[in-house]
């Protein structure tokens, strides 16, 4: 399989993904957004990631690569490509399908647990999002469900923490990729963001829940593994 990446800032990239994409033979390449690289043509790859990064969808005037994504990842979705939208990957999703993006009441940022959405139950997905997990966030937006989506978890703190698009795309507010050097660049460029709050925890509580990683890591591979799946059942058509 081909995975292509979309990265919009030089200290977050794939995490866990990279290392179950070499475990298994899958092929990497990546859009390095932030020193101005155009996408590749949709036929380039099979499985499209979007990454997180600390701007906003709507800081078109600051990012001016931000209008041309969008209008990239407008198309990919159009095509039923296979799609994961990580934080601002999802936020982005949103906004092309047409939801809202805006400030959430709270910011995010810690090991928080995310509790898998009543409407997800008993459709299948339950397979995929357990009724409840720790996962890694960081991020202070947040989005309206997309016409048409599932809506897949909530957290306390944000109610749409993931939703589906059929046919195979998947938006996740929070970051099953991480692994502790992904969290520790985070701190390292992110940290002023590191104030009290409600679901602001400190560096301190971040590096004592470590342990979660591989936890949360394994879910990861559970929806890589569904996309995966969604890709063989497409190249079979």
């Amino acid at each position: 399989m081909r995975i292509h990446y979309l990265q919009h800032v030089p200290f977050e990239g794939l995490g866990y993904i990279a290392t179950w994409a070499k475990h298994l033979g899958h092929t990497l390449s990546a859009t390095a957004l932030y020193a101005d690289a155009s996408p590749p043509t949709s036929d380039a790859f099979d499985l499209l990631v979007i990454m997180g990064g600390p701007m906003g969808v709507y800081d078109t005037d600051q990012f001016a690569w931000l209008t041309q994504e969008k209008r990239f990842l407008e198309k990919v979705l159009r095509q039923n490509k296979p799609v994961l939208g990580i934080c601002l990957g999802a936020q982005l999703m949103a906004d092309v399908l047409g939801a809202k993006v805006f400030k959430n009441q709270h910011k995010e940022i810690g090991w928080h647990p995310v509790n898998r959405a009543a409407a997800a139950s008993h459709t299948g997905w339950e397979k995929i999002f357990p009724e409840r997990f720790d996962a890694f966030h960081w991020h202070g937006d947040t989005v309206d469900l997309p016409s048409g989506a599932l809506h897949l978890a909530q957290s306390e703190a944000c109610r749409h923490q993931a939703f589906y698009y059929p046919p195979a795309a998947i938006g996740l507010q929070f970051h099953l990729e991480s692994t502790q050097e992904s969290i520790d660049q985070l701190m390292e460029h992110c940290g002023h963001e590191l104030v009290p709050g409600p679901y602001i925890q400190s560096r301190q509580q971040i590096h004592g829940r470590k342990k979660l990683i591989a936890s949360s890591n394994e879910h990861m591979e559970i929806v890589l593994n569904y996309l995966l799946r969604a890709i063989s059942a497409t190249t079979a058509q």
